[in-house]
């Protein structure tokens, strides 16, 4: 641990520096979900991060690799929140990354034509973010308005991929399916970032595999049960209705009951076979005004 941080913690900007720095910090990354006391590796990460937010001088697979290192450190130590969402601003760097990752990438190529090297790697850490985003949400509570951004970012991703990049698009309703889930995450917050819009576009889609339609259901269950959850403060609830309405026409403009409807009579194929916390009662999957 402490070579590979020392080697990550150079600042030399020949091209040797840096494929030593990209290699140590890759390999940090590959640590997986292994405890490891804070003492070991937080300063030297925060110094890497708050280094990088100033001077940009890692390649963009090496700062994702520094943040898969430390998101992967939340599920043993979830006094990190703090620190990566506060301190370091997780919410904003991820949403800066992958916007400066898709603006990179031709999604609209013809059928059959190829992506050159430049566009494949940056569409490889795409992926990796995606991925890394999925377990933030898992495990982590905490966020901030800075995650409205990134919301915006996967959508933005989602919509620009789902036509010749349908693992990617797919992907993206890992992280929105357990941002929905997440206690602390506002479905007002979902609604800013363009979520809620997004799974009712995908659930519309001609071709949809059963994970994704699981996905769709298990976002929309989730909100739903948020916005019932009515609140004491006479202000707070005026609030909650008026959010209800505006999800409630969003879901009418959809067409979303009649898709509901179609889709119903498989719930149960699916809850056997894939997905045991697929809830059955209809009337879960509504918001009521």
């Amino acid at each position: 641990m402490s070579c590979l941080l020392k080697l990550a913690l150079k600042k030399e900007e020949s091209e040797e520096t840096q494929k030593e720095v990209e290699m140590a910090l890759l390999t940090l990354s590959r640590m997986g979900y292994c405890f490891i006391e804070r003492e070991l590796y937080l300063k030297e990460i925060e110094d890497i991060m708050e280094y990088q937010q100033k001077h940009r001088n890692l390649t963009r697979l090496a700062y994702w690799s520094v943040w898969d290192f430390l998101i992967h450190r939340l599920l043993a130590d979830n006094s990190l929140e703090e620190v990566i969402v506060n301190e370091l601003h997780f919410g904003r760097e991820a949403a800066r990354e992958l916007e400066e990752l898709t603006r990179n990438v031709n999604w609209n190529r013809k059928k059959g034509e190829e992506m050159n090297k430049e566009e494949a790697n940056e569409v490889l850490v795409i992926r990796r973010w995606i991925k890394t985003l999925k377990i933030y949400f898992f495990c982590c509570k905490l966020h901030n308005e800075e995650f409205i951004g990134l919301f915006c970012r996967i959508v933005q991703i989602y919509r620009a991929a789902k036509d010749n990049c349908r693992d990617i698009s797919n992907l993206c309703m890992y992280p929105l399916r357990y941002a929905a889930k997440n206690r602390d995450v506002k479905v007002e917050d979902l609604l800013k970032g363009g979520a809620i819009d997004a799974i009712l576009e995908e659930i519309q889609r001609q071709t949809l595999n059963e994970a994704i339609v699981n996905d769709c259901f298990q976002f929309l269950v989730n909100v739903s049960r948020k916005l019932k959850e009515k609140n004491k403060d006479e202000r707070e609830e005026e609030e909650r209705k008026a959010l209800n309405r505006k999800v409630f026409e969003k879901m009418e403009e959809e067409g979303y009951e009649d898709v509901l409807t179609s889709f119903h009579e498989k719930f149960e194929f699916l809850k056997k076979k894939y997905f045991y916390d697929l809830s059955f009662n209809i009337s879960d999957y509504f918001v009521y005004v």
